[in-house]
C-alpha cells in the first residue's frame, strides 16, 4: 500500500523532519553497481506523479521520444474493454531526489532486500520507458476511475541526470524488436479476425503444413509457402462487410474459399507432396506471395456476394489456372505486382493485381481498381 507520511510523526530512517513523503512497498536490487528499486503503484498515481511536459523541448534536452498521441486511444481502449484480462508491463522511471529504503528486517540476507521506499513529495519523476502506457492509463482512468485502485510495477532508478536518462532510454530500446505479425495473430485471442485467420489454417491439414505461423519472412530454404500474417490480411479482405455473429460461420467461409483456391494451383499440391521445394515455387511464381493472397481475398468477397454454392464458386474460380503466374512474365506483372522483378505489396500493386484477376474472371472493377488500371495503361505507374 502506498502511504503519505509527515516527517514529525515517526520519520523513516534518513527522512528530514517536517517533510511530506510518499512511502511505497519496494524490493531493492543492484545493477551496474547502482541500487534500484521495484515498487508497486496504484494506477491513480501514475498521471499525477509522471507528468509529461517535455514536448516543447528540443530532442537533445529530453529523456524520451515525443509522445505519439495517435497510439494512446487504442491502448486506453484496450484497458477499458478488458478490465478482467488486460496486461501492462512495468514502467521504468527515474527520480531526482534522495530516497530512503527501509528494510523490513535489519538482518543480512534476502530479507534486507524487501521493505519500503520513502520519496519526498517534491521529487520529480521521469519515465525512461513507458510514456505511452502512462498516457493510456491516464485516459483509461477518465473512463473508468475504478481502475485507480489497481497497481502497476515501477522499476525506479535514483537521480541519474539527463545524460544517463537519455542513455537508459537508448539502452532499453536498443534491443527491442517488435514481434512478427504472424505470431501476434497466432497469440491474439481478442481480435475476431485473428481467430478466423488462424483457425482457417489450423483446421486445414493442407494449409497448416504449408503456412509459417511465427515469422513474416520466409527464407529461401523454408518449406513453407505462406505466412499467417498474409492470410490475416487476405481474410480481412475476404470477409469485409460480412457481419456473421457466429465466428464458426466466418471460419467455415474462409476454409471453403481457400480450399477452392488451392484446387486452382497444382504447384501448391506439389509442394505439399514433396515433389518440388517451396523455395522454388516462391522464386519462380508469384501466386503464393502475400499480394496475390490479398487480391484473391478481395475476389472471394465479390464472388460470395454473387454465389453461395461450393460448386458454383469452384466453376467461377477455374480461369485462375489460365493466368501465367511466372514471375518472369514481366509483360503481365512488371509494374503491376512486381517492381524491378521483385514482388511489391504496395497499395497500387494490390489494386492492379486484383484488377487483372477480376478481368480474368469476368468480374466488374470497382472504382478504385478501375482508376488504378486506367493509370497503369497510360503508363502512370
Amino acid at each position: 500500500m502506498t502511504t503519505v507520511s509527515q516527517g514529525h510523526d515517526r520519520p523513516p530512517k534518513g527522512a528530514r523532519p517536517g517533510e511530506f513523503e510518499y512511502v511505497f512497498p519496494a524490493i531493492r536490487g543492484v545493477q551496474a553497481g547502482r541500487e534500484y528499486y521495484v515498487t508497486m503503484w496504484p494506477m491513480r498515481l501514475i498521471p499525477k506523479l509522471f507528468l509529461y511536459d517535455e514536448e516543447e523541448l528540443p530532442p537533445e534536452m529530453r529523456a524520451q521520444r515525443t509522445l505519439n498521441k495517435a497510439r494512446v486511444p487504442e491502448m486506453a481502449r484496450y484497458i477499458v474493454d478488458n478490465p478482467d484480462s488486460y496486461t501492462f508491463s512495468a514502467l521504468t522511471a527515474s527520480v531526482n531526489a534522495e530516497v530512503t529504503f527501509n528494510p523490513y528486517q535489519d538482518i543480512s540476507g534476502p530479507a534486507d532486500k524487501i521493505g519500503t521506499l520513502t520519496i519526498p513529495m517534491d521529487a520529480r519523476f521521469v519515465i525512461n520507458d513507458g510514456q505511452h502506457r502512462r498516457a493510456a492509463i491516464a485516459r483509461a482512468l477518465e473512463e473508468n476511475p475504478d481502475l485507480g485502485d489497481e497497481t502497476i510495477a515501477i522499476v525506479m532508478f535514483v537521480d541519474p541526470g539527463l545524460a544517463l536518462c537519455q542513455q537508459m532510454f537508448a539502452d532499453l530500446n536498443r534491443h527491442a524488436v517488435r514481434p512478427a505479425k504472424s505470431i501476434g495473430v497466432l497469440y491474439d485471442h481478442r481480435d475476431p479476425m485473428s481467430l478466423v485467420a488462424k483457425q482457417a489454417i489450423l483446421r486445414s491439414p493442407f494449409y497448416r503444413d504449408l503456412t509459417e505461423l511465427e515469422t513474416n519472412n520466409l527464407s529461401a530454404r523454408s518449406r513453407k509457402l505462406f505466412t499467417l500474417s498474409a492470410f490475416y490480411t487476405a481474410d480481412r479482405a475476404l470477409l469485409e462487410d460480412f457481419e456473421e455473429a457466429d465466428a464458426d460461420k466466418r471460419i467455415d467461409r474462409a476454409v471453403t474459399f481457400w480450399d477452392l483456391i488451392a484446387d486452382q494451383f497444382p504447384a501448391w499440391h506439389q509442394v505439399n507432396r514433396g515433389e518440388v521445394s517451396a523455395g522454388e515455387i516462391r522464386r519462380d511464381f508469384i501466386h503464393s506471395h502475400g499480394i496475390v493472397l490479398h487480391a484473391l481475398g478481395k475476389i472471394g468477397n465479390a464472388l460470395f456476394r454473387e454465389h453461395t454454392t461450393k460448386v458454383t464458386l469452384a466453376r467461377r474460380l477455374k480461369p485462375l489456372r489460365g493466368i501465367d503466374w511466372h514471375r518472369s512474365n514481366s509483360a503481365t506483372w512488371e509494374g503491376r505486382a512486381t517492381v524491378g522483378g521483385k514482388v511489391s505489396k504496395g497499395t497500387s500493386n494490390v489494386l492492379l493485381t486484383t484488377a487483372l484477376i477480376r478481368q480474368t474472371l469476368d468480374l466488374p472493377l470497382p472504382p478504385d481498381e478501375q482508376r488504378a488500371e486506367d493509370a497503369f495503361k497510360r503508363g502512370e505507374r
